[in-house]
């Protein structure tokens, strides 16, 4: 039997213990085939799941139990529930979960809004694949990806941001209460006595307001709900 030959790709990372898991959503079944021979080709790289909807995509990402895995979605998806959704639905469920937008020549309001609803960065199609594979492990490392945007259009992705949050999000008065604890450094547990509810109702609070924001931690949860004007976090005495 003759030996596999691994793809010209010049990109070949030392393998780690445990390889990043990517779950990969996207309608078009060959842009699905392609991204996927790409991706398990790679020696530090899985594809744990495929989906062509987001209603597919959400029940592969459920059966899930990895720590380091990337969700790959496509912004093509459309429907009622569409890539945004998912994107949200996402960020809102499994809040520590890496999300990388996805799309050709995607405009400057669409990869707005996909980082606005969570997404952790964008990747353009028709970049280079190791810059591709390359902004797979940045959105793992918990870095800000967007890759193949002309630069010039940052400032208008950032703007579309910020309109996006003034006109979408909305925080709870209890979320608000959460966030002000929550900026004191206190633990879920230490939170839930100050405000004499349950750990877990903590925890549910600070998985939705991630979610809102568009955030992976609560250090960037204060530092948004602040810098938006969401809440008004007193400084330390």
């Amino acid at each position: 039997m003759a030996k596999r030959t691994r793809s010209p790709v010049e990109d070949q990372p030392p393998t780690p213990r445990r390889r990043l898991g990517v779950i990969l959503v996207d309608p078009l079944h060959v842009v699905r085939a392609g991204l996927a021979l790409l991706i398990d080709d790679r020696p530090d790289m899985e594809i744990l799941a495929e989906a062509g909807t987001a209603e597919e995509g959400l029940e592969a990402i459920r059966r899930i139990r990895r720590a380091r895995v990337v969700v790959l979605v496509g912004l093509g998806l459309s429907g009622d529930h569409d890539a945004y959704w998912l994107i949200r639905t996402i960020r809102e469920l499994f809040p520590s979960m890496a999300i990388l937008g996805c799309g050709a020549n995607a405009d400057a309001n669409a990869i707005s809004r996909a980082l606005f609803v969570g997404a952790d960065g964008y990747v353009d199609k028709n970049v280079d694949p190791v810059e591709f594979l390359q902004a797979l492990r940045r959105v793992d490392a918990g870095e800000m990806v967007l890759v193949g945007p002309p630069s010039e259009w940052v400032g208008a992705i950032a703007n579309g941001i910020d309109r996006s949050r003034e006109a979408d999000v909305v925080l709870t008065s209890r979320e608000r209460e959460v966030l002000i604890v929550a900026a004191e450094g206190l633990t879920a547990r230490e939170i839930a006595n100050r405000l004499g509810v349950r750990e877990r109702t903590v925890t549910t609070h600070l998985a939705r307001i991630y979610g809102k924001l568009g955030v992976r931690s609560r250090v960037a949860a204060i530092r948004a709900a602040a810098r938006s004007g969401f809440v008004t976090v007193a400084p330390h005495e």
